[in-house]
């Protein structure tokens, strides 16, 4: 019917069977003026009206050019328009015109050249639409319109020339002309369109991202990260090389769009919360209050309890709620399950284009097996025309081809949502931080927020990457399912069967898997700790000689390591021999019961080999169902603790008012706030007025609310009752000093404009003058995080600065005296806080213990227990007698120093602008001194801003500007990690072999070969076998031939398994040799490294080789080193394979081969630079949210949130700038390589029909499923090699560092006698040292002789090389020239343990390793436990430590975190007494310990080493004031030696000294 109407149309018949059934087939004419003519048109026509609209819209069209290209795509449109009519014109002509015959032309010659003139006019309005659309370069649905035109007018384009060359002659001559002049011209449409049309104004914008500037086929190829590629290729990348985002990858864009959608869900999700409440409201009741009271218990004990006492109440406190968190675990307090609609809104319209191409991929990916049916029937049958085969080959190719593309756009956007969805939330994060209330703050550390930020944000975007498999993956195995039915009938079900029972045991095998993995990271977890300590606490193992305990300790828990890591390993192998036997069992399960089921089954070509490429495409969902499920649940985790933090509650913006119309700045009325909205508050009923303009101190004792008064101005603390107004602008100043990773002068300015009077006025008043002389660059000098290569007292400093630079109205200091020396602290009240001070109209609220600023303030304010008790002047308080005068007490000792030292200095007090001494080393003490010492150390800083500094200052000899240009070099303390580029070197390849031991590795790969030989043979016996159903034609199939048939093919399956499983557990087994012998190495060296390596390298650095590398080097490089060699061979028999069968195909190789090696380098350069430029800028971001999170109040006080947040955006987009293109990259790599497999699937179906009749059906079947499959292959192993050889850095990295130089021999063939040193004699003999050769000398001959038991005290300014003289004892730096008698016994002749064994130090800061007590006092566990029991006895620990439940057993934390620093000191003592050396250096600890331990340290030391040499390193010259004699240094030499009493008679060096701690004659003598 439908036929009829269109013959009528045609004038010609539409559909006649015979026109195909032929060698030389052609379509029928009707057909191509009809359908070939409908299709293009009709597909314009749907996708007209979107590019119109824009034409319907107001836009400023005056503003873009009309570019050469655009007036050429018009004008070929335009003669095409003139084609049509001409068209239009020769049909009227021929039926009206002069000369018209009676048979008129057919309806369709009519409508065809109207059609085409309406579509040539929608075309013109079409571009202009285009030109006048932002940011649109050319059009994809014009493009694809252009193509489908010309492809459909090539068959009439061949049919017009094959009937006109039959003939001999053109019939239809105009039509002929018309038909080709119009071809022509869309072909060069076709070339125009193809081509981006970029406006003048948008170039700038295309050289700065490409992408923008992309034609279509150059966006669907990814051509336009070419530019890119090659930059990579000709040099490393850096972030200079990265390209602009696009708008809407921008961390601003996305978090705006995000937090939108965030804020209606949550406040949805809220209020489900808040009505979930309501329903059981009692329950919670009961539970809130008998929380409250135990907090307030915690709370209210008072300053009589001890630390100790607290943090052992705390422990047991925080177990119960543990338990009480179990109970009560189901229950989720918190708004939940608003965080994926959230995600989903945000990011709907990138899902479904991606589920849209991942749909048209995957029933793509089923139309190849079909093809390929047809193929090989095409070959079984002999009568078949030629021209089908290159149909159907074509067809593959085509199929295959947009296959590959679809795959990529979906992935391109997977992958891009996956790091869109990542940059959202960590932004969230980032913005929820810092409105973040203190509840919420104080349930999670510092450290699990940073994590919040990177691995559960991380997380997300892995899963997001795979989201779509969770209804792919079932698609794909119904369909799939559905076609080999068709094929195989029931039989299918077999080998169904085994793949389902293949998913619970690969389900069992991995929680067992999960089940050492989990151990392994506890492991893990313990030596990285121990690492850890190790390396922080480096300095005291070298003192103390106890390097191969902590070697031991580690070394076992390695092996624990390494055993659960073999475990997992022989596991896995397990799994991964199912996984390779799967495909082969499979196969044999359904061929065999196939082939069994009934006698009239034969197993065919086609039958075999479609099945086979189905069974593949069934491999892939069914192993990736369960790994994304995983995957899916850890996300879950995640997704819980992201909406528990993001769902928290806010910090309440209203606590704290700024009513201007106060006449006071600060006015509290009657008060009450706490820490916890539950809790009992901390501070009761405070009312206070503070008048503008006045200084007012807060004193009180430890614990009585201080700081807690500073939060609750700053609005951090919740308001019970009362309210605070504040009038005016605050500047914040913490106890402890927070300072960011930027330059000095950025802590200072911190986000305001530079004034350079300003700023210096600020410098000299805080006294960083001398500081920023020291340091390198000045101000502009990096402080590293945290603050590291600043002292306490310069961190304090620099706090202060800020504050006074910032320009505000309030100051609230808390306590920035503390942590400084008393006469920088005199200095910073005179210059900065007090009455005369830089901020002398300011209104200020100091907190501080420092009794000698009291009398200068305004007014005094006096806390116990969280009330104000009195508040008045300095001299009204002091006369009332109430607590203030009782806090007076207290501190009169110190009291009674300074008013000394205040009377002495009262004439000096105007020199003070003299040239302060320089604070820290002469610049000959080299920078790392500055660093493991001296800037540890905030004393004598200035102790000689009086007269006889000047005089010190002339005749000292002090070079100053010559070494100034050399220090520049020093600008960076920490020399710059270096950054593996380029490729890696053979050698470490070889190196990594050699590990895994030359044996194993030439067995694993013999047996990987075999394996591979057994799966080809399998494939060819199958070939083989299918050839039966052509030679058993029409006769029965004996049952014998049958089984042998299943037999064989089974038996090389099972055999495949098991190589693969015997390889892999060989491979195990070697890596973890591997493993073994590189961490030993690494571990080995890196306690026989010198010092100064770690004085100049990072901690961090050293602990990654430790954790990162060696965690590659455990499990990623094994495993990407066995899939890259199963890949390589996996290629190499595919290619073996096709060469088989169509021998032609070896011509191609070559070209491919060569193409494919190109690509691959190409890219492997440049993914290896983005992934490492991806890592250096991701640090960044979770380090200033550290930061951020650790400065939160300070931040919050400043009101600085926007420019944090601000910056945190930055540094997100100039991570996502390296991100973005290693996605790219990827996704170019892998189309590129689709396409040359797709080549390979195109010439292998060539060849084959090329040699068609010489070669047999099963081999063509065996070659396409091959070359089908190859696509896959090549692009893992390209995948696996650029894996392989990012992780393989890690083996440089770990090497890099066991090459390293190692101090002197342990232990050495000259020792010493069992007893010496016996007398304990020290002589310096014109004894030199300096830090590392090329730097000046530190100490410069240092000639002396120290007798037996003398009490030495050794005193110098900072930077005299008092330090460096206990270094150079126990040789921690070795000599330049001279030497060091002990006992007569040079010590540099012997080894070093013999050495540090027998000498003994009291460092200055006391570091505790985390394990038990006795460990931190006898690793080696020499000592009985009496021994112990009586040293811990003399160091007045005995009470404390027989008081804890374990007694000696006694864990200590971290770093010794739970006990106080008196108690560390003490433990110090402990092990210096258990060593009973004759020779006894104390480090006299500077702040860190208080009056009373003090005196126990010195009184012990008076005591229980009467009999043995002792040198005190002092910084309080009381304790040396009873010495024998004391050694005076000044850079680097002896300028004084005698007894104290003749030095200070001598009015020398140590006289001034004397005065300038208040130490007076008189004084001296009376004691």
């Amino acid at each position: 019917m439908c036929a009829a109407a269109l013959e009528e149309y045609c004038g010609s018949v539409f559909w006649n069977a015979s026109f195909l059934d032929r060698e030389d087939p052609d379509l029928p004419i009707c057909v191509e003026q009809t359908v070939l003519v409908w299709i293009p048109l009709g597909f314009l026509w749907l996708f007209a009206p979107h590019h119109l609209m824009s034409l319907c819209r107001r836009t400023r069209v005056n503003t873009k050019h009309w570019t050469k290209l655009y007036l050429c795509k018009q004008f070929v449109v335009a003669l095409l328009l003139l084609t049509a009519i001409a068209g239009l014109a020769v049909t009227l002509g021929e039926d009206f015109g002069p000369n018209s015959s009676t048979v008129k032309n057919a309806a369709v010659y009519y409508t065809n050249p109207v059609l085409f003139a309406v579509t040539w006019i929608l075309v013109l309005l079409c571009q202009e639409g285009v030109r006048r659309k932002e940011g649109a370069v050319d059009s994809a649905s014009l493009f694809i319109f252009w193509l489908l035109l010309v492809l459909c007018d090539v068959f009439p384009f061949q049919t017009l020339i094959r009937d006109a060359l039959k003939v001999g002659e053109v019939s239809d001559v105009p039509r002929f002309c018309l038909f080709h002049i119009s071809f022509g011209l869309e072909l060069i449409a076709l070339v125009l369109s193809a081509f981006a049309d970029i406006p003048p104004e948008a170039r700038e914008q295309a050289k700065k991202n490409p992408e923008l500037g992309a034609s279509f086929l150059s966006r669907i190829t990814f051509n336009w990260f070419n530019s890119m590629v090659v930059t990579g290729y000709k040099r490393p990348l850096v972030q200079e090389d990265m390209w602009e985002l696009n708008e809407k990858d921008s961390t601003s864009y996305l978090s705006s769009r995000f937090q939108h959608h965030m804020d209606s869900d949550l406040a949805a999700a809220r209020v489900r919360y808040q009505n979930k409440l309501k329903k059981k409201p009692l329950k919670n009741k009961g539970r809130a209050q008998a929380e409250a009271s135990e907090n307030g218990i915690s709370n209210g004990l008072g300053k009589g309890v001890s630390q100790d006492a607290l943090m052992m109440e705390d422990k047991g406190k925080s177990t119960e709620k543990k338990k009480k968190k179990k109970e009560k675990k189901e229950e989720e307090d918190y708004p939940n399950s608003w965080l994926l609609s959230t995600m989903y809104k945000t990011f709907k319209w990138l899902l479904i284009e991606s589920a849209f191409f991942k749909l048209l991929q995957d029933l793509l990916a089923f139309v190849s097996p079909q093809l390929l049916k047809l193929m090989i029937s095409f070959t079984q049958d002999p009568d078949s025309y030629v021209w089908e085969g290159y149909v159907y080959a074509v067809l593959l190719l085509l199929v295959a081809i947009l296959q590959s593309l679809f795959l990529q756009q979906y992935f391109q956007r997977c992958f891009v949502l996956g790091m869109k969805v990542r940059t959202a939330l960590m932004d969230a994060v980032y913005k929820k931080a810092l409105v973040v209330s203190n509840d919420t703050r104080k349930e999670s550390t510092v450290g699990e927020t940073v994590n919040l930020m990177s691995a559960d944000a991380q997380r997300f975007n892995d899963v997001t990457n795979f989201i779509h498999l969770l209804w792919s993956c079932p698609l794909q195995i119904i369909v799939s399912i559905v076609f080999l039915w068709l094929e195989l009938g029931p039989s299918v079900l077999a080998g169904l069967l085994v793949m389902v029972l293949m998913v619970p045991i690969n389900g069992l095998l991995a929680t067992q898997a999960r089940k050492f993995q989990v151990e392994n990271m506890k492991f893990k977890d313990k030596r990285m700790k121990i690492m850890n300590e190790l390396l922080n606490g480096v300095k005291i193992l070298k003192l103390f000689a106890w390097e191969p305990s902590f070697q031991a300790q580690v070394e076992s828990i390695r092996g624990e390591e390494l055993k659960v890591m073999k475990k997992f390993a022989y596991v896995s192998s397990v799994s991964i021999f199912i996984f390779t036997s799967a495909p082969a069992l499979v196969s044999l399960a359904s061929f065999a019961v196939y082939v069994l089921v009934s006698p009239d089954n034969v197993l065919t070509a086609e039958k075999a080999f479609t099945s086979i490429s189905l069974f593949n495409i069934l491999r892939f969902p069914l192993a990736m169902l369960p790994m994304l499920i995983a995957s899916i649940v850890q996300t879950g985790v995640s997704k819980k603790r992201l909406e528990k933090f993001l769902g928290g509650e806010d910090l309440e913006a209203d606590i704290v008012r700024h009513d201007p119309s106060f006449d006071s700045a600060v006015s509290v009325r009657n008060g009450s706030f706490s820490w916890e909205r539950d809790a009992e508050p901390l501070l009761k009923d405070v009312s206070l007025e503070i008048k503008p303009g006045r200084l007012v101190a807060v004193v009180g004792a430890v614990g009585s609310g201080k700081s807690s008064l500073m939060s609750a101005l700053l609005g951090e603390m919740h308001s019970k009752e009362g309210f605070i107004n504040i009038k005016g602008s605050l500047a914040f100043v913490p106890q402890q000093a927070w300072i960011q990773n930027a330059t000095v002068r950025d802590n200072i300015l911190f986000g305001s404009s530079h004034e350079e009077k300003r700023f210096q006025e600020v410098i000299q008043a805080c006294a960083l003058g001398p500081d920023l002389k020291l340091l390198a660059a000045g101000e502009l000098t990096e402080i590293g995080e945290k603050g590291i290569n600043l002292s306490g007292g310069q961190k304090q400093r620099v706090s202060l600065a800020r504050a006074a630079y910032s320009q505000a109205d309030i100051y609230l200091l808390d306590d920035p005296l503390s942590a400084v020396d008393s006469h920088v602290g005199k200095h910073l009240f005179d210059k900065v806080i007090g009455p005369n001070g830089l901020l002398k109209n300011k209104t200020r609220i100091l907190v501080t213990h420092g009794v000698s600023f009291l009398p200068y303030v305004d007014e005094v304010v006096v806390l116990v227990d969280g009330k104000i008790s009195e508040i008045g002047s300095y001299s009204s308080l002091r006369a009332s007698k109430g607590a203030f005068s009782e806090f007076l007490d207290t501190y009169a000792k110190e009291q009674n120093d300074q008013s000394n030292s205040n009377k002495d200095g009262c004439q000096d007090t105007e020199d003070l602008d003299i040239i302060p001494e320089r604070e820290d080393t002469q610049p000959d003490s080299p920078l790392e001194d500055t660093v493991s010492f001296t800037l540890k150390r905030e004393n004598s800083i200035r102790r000689s801003q009086r007269g006889s500094s000047v005089r010190v200052r002339k005749n000292s000899t002090l070079k100053k500007s010559e070494d100034a240009d050399e220090t520049k070099a020093g600008q960076r303390l920490i020399e710059k990690e270096a950054m593996e580029t380029g490729q890696v070197k053979f050698s470490v390849y070889l190196q990594y072999l050699r590990a895994l031991g030359w044996g194993y590795t030439a067995m694993v790969f013999l047996i990987y070969f075999i394996q591979n030989i057994a799966f080809i043979g399998q494939n060819l016996w199958l070939s083989d076998w299918t050839n039966d159903a052509v030679d058993y034609f029409n006769q029965t199939y004996p049952n014998w031939k049958r089984d042998t048939r299943v037999g064989v093919f089974g038996a090389l399956g099972v055999a495949q398994g098991f190589l693969v499983f015997l390889g892999t557990l060989l491979l195990a087994n070697a890596s973890v040799n591997a493993s073994r012998i590189l961490h030993s190495r690494l571990l080995n060296n890196m306690l026989r490294v010198p010092m100064i390596f770690f004085d100049t390298t990072p901690v961090g650095r050293v602990v990654n080789r430790f954790a990162k590398d060696i965690f590659t080097i455990d499990e990623a490089i094994p495993q990407s080193f066995r899939s890259w060699l199963l890949c390589l061979l996996g290629v190499l028999g595919t290619l073996f394979v096709i060469c088989l069968a169509t021998p032609f195909f070896t011509i191609i190789i070559l070209p491919l081969a060569v193409i494919y090696f190109f690509v691959q380098r190409f890219y492997v350069a440049t993914s290896r630079q983005l992934r490492r430029l991806d890592s250096v800028s991701r640090s960044p971001i979770y380090s200033h949210f550290g930061e951020t999170v650790s400065g939160l109040s300070v931040i919050r006080a400043y009101k600085h949130q926007d420019r944090f947040l601000k910056h945190n955006e930055v540094t997100i987009d100039e991570n996502l700038k390296s991100v973005y293109p290693w996605i790219v990259s990827n996704r170019w790599l892998a189309i590129r390589l689709e396409f040359l497999g797709n080549l390979v699937v195109f010439f292998s179906a060539l060849f084959a029909v090329i040699s068609k009749g010489s070669i047999d059906s099963g081999l063509v079947g065996l070659a396409i499923s091959y070359a089908l499959n190859v696509t896959q292959t090549l692009n893992w192993l390209v995948r696996m090699s650029s894996e392989l050889e990012t992780n393989i850095v890690a083996v440089e990295r770990v090497s890099e560092y066991t090459e390293i130089e190692n101090e002197a021999k342990w232990i050495t063939d000259n020792r010493p006698p069992e007893n010496w040193p016996d007398e304990g004699k020290l002589q310096f003999i014109d004894y030199k040292v300096r830090y590392r050769p090329g730097l000046d000398l530190v100490l410069h001959g240092i000639t002396c002789n120290i007798a037996s038991s003398e009490k030495i005290g050794i005193v110098g300014r900072t930077g005299a090389g008092k330090s460096s003289l206990t270094n150079c004892l126990f040789r921690i730096i070795e000599a330049a020239d001279g030497r060091i008698l002990i006992d007569d016994v040079d010590i540099s002749t012997i080894g070093l343990h013999d050495l540090r064994n027998r000498l003994t130090i009291i460092p200055q800061d006391p570091v505790l390793f985390s394990g038990t007590l006795r460990m931190n006092l006898d690793p080696f566990d020499k000592f009985s436990d009496e021994e112990l029991w009586k040293a811990l006895e003399l160091s007045h620990l005995k009470d404390y430590v027989a008081g804890l439940q374990e007694g000696l057993q006694h864990e200590v934390a971290e770093g010794g975190e739970n006990l106080s620093v008196g108690q560390r000191q003490l433990l110090c003592l402990a092990r210096a007494l258990l060593r009973k050396s004759r020779i006894l250096i104390l480090d006299e600890a500077t702040a860190a310990v208080d009056l009373e331990t003090d005196d126990l340290i010195q009184n012990t030391i008076r005591k229980e080493f009467a009999h043995c040499t002792v040198l005190t390193i002092a910084h309080r010259l009381h304790s040396i004031m009873d010495s024998s004699r004391v050694m005076v240094l000044d850079a680097g030499k002896i300028v004084e030696f005698d007894s104290p009493s003749n030095l200070l008679e001598n009015r020398g060096y140590f006289y001034s000294m004397a005065k300038d701690a208040g130490i007076a004659q008189e004084e001296f003598s009376a004691l």
